[in-house]
């Protein structure tokens, strides 16, 4: 069975040293039964795992091999969205991709009423005939394409990365899962003013993992740190979030 992560990141400002800013990265499991891991790092942090690992086109995500990542659609959908109000070239590979996007969710979503993979798989495979050689066009090295080259270029390298979800089982178009999960993060940065050490760093990884841990499995975050420190005063084994 193929294993399924989920990953998502943010800037967040720390003080080790000083005007350092890392990416504090959510990896959240497909299981919510499973404990959910923040990590304050510089890259995502999937080393010895053969995970499928579903995130945005962050460049630290491709120390991944290719067969082992899903690009997320919906920031696809909004770099799309963003060339789309372009002028010349760059409008109509906007609007292309655009119109790609329409169609991979509409296949999933089929999926999702019918479950039939192959159908999907036979969906999928049209849209990659159909579409590279359009997006190809637009990494051409001409003058016109000055605007969407880059993201086309980027495209054909990870293209097999793009379609992940039709053939392994679990695997999602999208990215939304850690995405929601980081919403926490997000808020606790712009509050905070970051940490200023190496050990603040890991009090925040814990307290995070652990909030984002007890809010997908419905328990008391209040509950789980009483039982924490009630074990810590003593002696005993912490209480697992598993």
């Amino acid at each position: 069975m193929t294993t399924i992560e989920a990953s998502s990141e943010t800037d967040y400002p720390i003080n080790n040293p000083p005007g350092h800013t890392q990416k504090l990265g959510h990896p959240p499991r497909s299981s919510t039964s499973r404990p959910a891991v923040t990590r304050i790092t510089p890259r995502p942090c999937f080393e010895g795992t053969h995970a499928v690992v579903t995130s945005d086109r962050w460049w630290a995500y491709r120390s991944l091999p290719i067969s082992r990542r899903q690009l997320c659609w919906s920031h696809l959908k909004r770099d799309f969205s963003s060339h789309a109000e372009g002028l010349a070239a760059e409008k109509e590979f906007g609007e292309h991709g655009l119109e790609l996007s329409q169609k991979v969710f509409q296949a999933w979503k089929a999926f999702q009423d019918t479950n039939d993979r192959r159908e999907l798989k036979h969906t999928i495979s049209q849209l990659q005939r159909e579409y590279k050689p359009v997006i190809a066009g637009y990494a051409a090295k001409r003058a016109r394409n000055k605007r969407c080259r880059g993201m086309a270029r980027n495209l054909l390298k990870a293209w097999p990365a793009l379609w992940s979800f039709a053939k392994h089982d679990g695997v999602q178009p999208t990215n939304n899962h850690a995405e929601r999960a980081l919403r926490s993060a997000v808020i606790y940065r712009k509050l905070s003013l970051g940490t200023q050490s190496e050990g603040g760093e890991r009090r925040i990884e814990r307290l995070l993992s652990a909030h984002t841990t007890c809010r997908l499995q419905h328990r008391s975050l209040f509950n789980y740190l009483t039982q924490l420190l009630t074990a810590h005063a003593r002696g005993h084994p912490a209480p697992l979030l598993t």
